[in-house]
């Protein structure tokens, strides 16, 4: 409340970012890649609000990561690219618990969703 923007740690920095992007009630909210510089503790912790400003908002988003965990634990679907030229090589549906918390990442449906897109990237 009474920091200065340097003064912040990356979590929440990227806090700030969203709820900026989030006061004027956007349909869609584009983010490219912004928990990627995060420690896993708090990329987790964001992901959980992620998900939670989600449900809450309704706001669709289109969310850009390298991490397998992070489509699976975030999307309803997760569209895989190809690599040169960038295409969609495939759009794959996550059918999860739309209430899902972390501890979700242990259950057999998550482990083999994760499994299936590391062979699809492997493969591209």
């Amino acid at each position: 409340e009474s920091s200065f923007p340097h003064e912040l740690s990356g979590g929440m920095r990227q806090r700030v970012s969203i709820a900026r992007a989030l006061v004027s009630d956007p349909k869609i909210l584009l983010m490219d890649e912004p928990f990627g510089a995060l420690d896993e503790i708090t990329r987790d912790r964001l992901n959980e609000e992620l998900r939670r400003v989600w449900r809450d908002t309704g706001t669709t988003i289109l969310f850009v990561t390298h991490s397998i965990y992070e489509a699976a634990y975030l999307g309803q679907r997760v569209l895989m690219l190809a690599a040169n030229p960038g295409r969609v090589r495939e759009i794959v549906p996550v059918r999860l618990s739309e209430t899902r918390t972390l501890d979700i990442r242990e259950t057999p449906d998550f482990v083999a969703l994760a499994a299936y897109l590391r062979r699809v990237l492997e493969n591209c």
